[in-house]
């Protein structure tokens, strides 16, 4: 049962109204407007703009005896809406109704159009009955601004089980780069049953600071109990970037629980993929996190074989803002590594953690959105001679000695029937040492490609480097620009591991398509880095992978730069190194910066490598000597 909802579109962009609507303080005001609704014997609803759907959506109008529909657009009549039939507006002024809901926010001009159409002693209800406070907006003119609804849902737990489970969210207040002169942080934790354990503000200091919550201090500054469920994020006083990007840490007070994951995507959708059934000895938990104020029904979420129709669905409710676990293991039993797994969600959760279990150990990555939007696109294959490589999804190979480093190609598009795709391996110089073509793969067809075995005897002088997921269309195929594949890394020697998983991108050519190189602000082609790398403390030290790819030969040497900076954006430290074209080169944050500029730098620091002249594609993680995490970094 999918929410008829408008969340994000690849054309139009983010859409507001959900998360207006949907938003924990919208909910007050909302529910003593359908109060005051439901007391009328007759209600009309005008409803101008197509609103209407995702406010029957995202609240209870049950209780409201609507009388009538009504529509401006003539294309819009007849469509069925609140149980009633539109009619054009015009149609309004016979009503018998008491009370009129017109379905806008700013809605002032909206009324004064239509204000002789509107029956003698008929009430007039608006949705900015159910308008956030002033003090939550950053464009306080254009309600629906997207930057008024900079939100974000955060996993978030502390809790003592198995050695016990903590979070970390750290990233930095890039919106004061864009111009923002006071940023706000509105945060509200809830537990699994969602219900409110917090809330609270942070006044984000000035300048490209550093923002950290941390569940062990949340939980000592609140008295709470073990918990387990998310936060609720708001940024209000924004600039330049309406998505909060953070990265979060799962860290336990045994070593051997660590992993990292990224930003939840804020915008829910109808599918996502890139789910892995469990390995022999694995338990593999979906997390879902319900990102709206009404239950998730049972049986609207599930989860299948990628590629197979037959569905297994979560037979149980989730409240509003409440959480659930999927066992996956339970519900499609006869799957195993490296099948993988795709997630019907139907926009009732934004992009869902998974968790493996392995023993004592405990690792969390993501699913990503599949799109349903997408169609192959015959041109891909004929751009070799403008683009060369084309589309480049780099991950790193991990130090051979110590780390296996595995690809796995993923479906990331319910119209992708197949994937013609090949693997090449570098040197962190940038040489081809390896190339490995994987055909046309099915959909239902997993693989999983062994960076050992795929290097084989001839490299074994070769430790580390990197790894491009490529097209090859060597026996033809389709391709639609969103390749993506899972990365997963086990050590050798505890047996710990860590997933990622991101999608292609043309990098590093002066020539665009179709919205490539992408730019993190203003028009492709995006040609220059920086990205955010959060450091970890005693005994964790940092570990980053960065990699120069180019779909056409660039810039001979990058011109990297790294700047250590203190909490409150002070810049401590900086070095400089080059990465040839089409190279890599990894780095730990002791091995790079004095104990002295380390000691200066305190708590909460943080480095930004920073590209003039080229985009690097990064990786990042914690490491020790029990166990590591590994994610792709943000962007800003």
């Amino acid at each position: 049962m999918a929410l008829k909802i408008e969340t994000f579109s690849n054309v139009t962009g983010s859409s507001a109204l959900f998360k207006a609507l949907g938003h924990p303080l919208a909910q007050p005001g909302l529910a003593r407007m359908i109060a005051k609704l439901a007391a009328k014997p007759q209600v009309a609803l005008y409803d101008p703009l197509g609103f209407a759907q995702t406010l029957a959506e995202l609240s209870d109008l049950s209780q409201v005896r609507f009388a009538g529909a009504y529509v401006q657009d003539v294309t819009h009549i007849g469509r069925d809406i609140v149980g009633c039939k539109t009619e054009p507006v015009s149609s309004l002024i016979g009503s018998d109704a008491k009370a009129v809901l017109v379905c806008a926010f700013d809605a002032e001009r909206i009324v004064g159009q239509i204000r002789h159409l509107i029956p003698s002693g008929c009430e007039v209800v608006t949705l900015d009955a159910a308008r956030l406070p002033s003090s939550m907006l950053t464009n306080a003119r254009v309600y629906l601004d997207p930057l008024n609804f900079a939100t974000n849902l955060v996993f978030f737990r502390d809790d003592e089980e198995e050695g016990g489970h903590h979070t970390r969210l750290v990233t930095a207040n890039y919106w004061s780069g864009y111009g923002a002169k006071k940023t706000t942080l509105w945060l509200r934790l809830y537990d699994a049953a969602g219900k409110a354990l917090a809330e609270w503000s942070e006044d984000l200091v000035p300048g490209t600071t550093s923002v950290v919550i941390d569940s062990r201090e949340v939980r000592r500054r609140f008295g709470l109990k073990p918990f387990l469920g998310q936060i609720f994020l708001h940024a209000v006083g924004v600039a330049g970037h309406d998505v909060i990007k953070y990265a979060l840490d799962t860290y336990g007070d045994s070593a051997s629980v660590l992993s990292c994951t990224h930003d939840a995507n804020s915008f829910p959708a109808d599918f996502y993929a890139g789910l892995p059934a469990p390995d022999k000895g694995e338990r593999v938990v979906l997390w879902v996190q319900n990102a709206h104020p009404i239950p998730i029904p049972a049986k609207a979420v599930g989860i299948n074989a990628m590629g197979r129709p037959e569905v297994a669905w979560l037979d149980a409710e989730v409240p509003p803002f409440g959480t659930a676990s999927i066992d996956v293991a339970h519900l499609l039993p006869a799957l195993a590594w490296p099948d993988q797994i795709e997630v019907r969600s139907g926009r009732h959760i934004v992009r869902p953690r998974y968790e493996i279990t392995r023993e004592h150990r405990t690792r969390i990555a993501h699913v990503n959105v599949e799109r349903t939007d997408l169609k192959p696109d015959p041109r891909i294959a004929e751009l070799g001679n403008l683009f060369g490589k084309g589309f480049i999804l780099p991950a790193p190979i991990l130090p051979r000695s110590r780390y296996r480093s595995i690809v796995q190609p993923t479906p990331m598009a319910t119209t992708q029937s197949e994937l013609p795709v090949q693997l090449v391996a570098y040197d962190p110089d940038g040489n081809e040492v390896a190339r490995r073509p994987l055909g046309r793969l099915r959909r239902a067809e997993s693989v999983a490609v062994e960076i050992d075995e795929m290097l084989g005897e001839a490299s074994r002088e070769i430790d580390t480097g990197h790894v491009e997921m490529l097209y090859d269309f060597a026996r033809g195929g389709d391709a639609d620009g969103w390749p993506h594949a899972l990365f997963r890394f086990i050590d050798r020697t505890t047996g710990h591991g860590a997933d990622t998983s991101f999608g292609g991108h043309i990098f590093n050519t002066v020539m665009t398509y179709k919205g490539e190189p992408q730019s993190y602000t203003g028009k492709p082609p995006g040609l220059s880095t920086r990205l955010f790398l959060r450091l970890g403390s005693d005994p964790l030290d940092t570990y980053c992978h960065l990699i120069y790819p180019a779909s056409t030969p660039w810039h001979a040497q990058s011109s990297t730069e790294l700047v250590l900076h203190r909490g409150d954006g002070e810049r401590i430290a900086s070095r400089h190194f080059a990465i040839p074209c089409g190279g890599s080169r990894a780095f730990r944050s002791r091995e790079t910066f004095s104990p002295e500029e380390r000691h200066r730098a305190g708590a909460n620091a943080y480095v930004v490598v920073r590209d003039l002249t080229c985009r690097l594609f990064g990786y990042h993680g914690l490491i020790s000597t029990e166990a590591f995490s590994l994610d792709h970094m943000f962007g800003f």
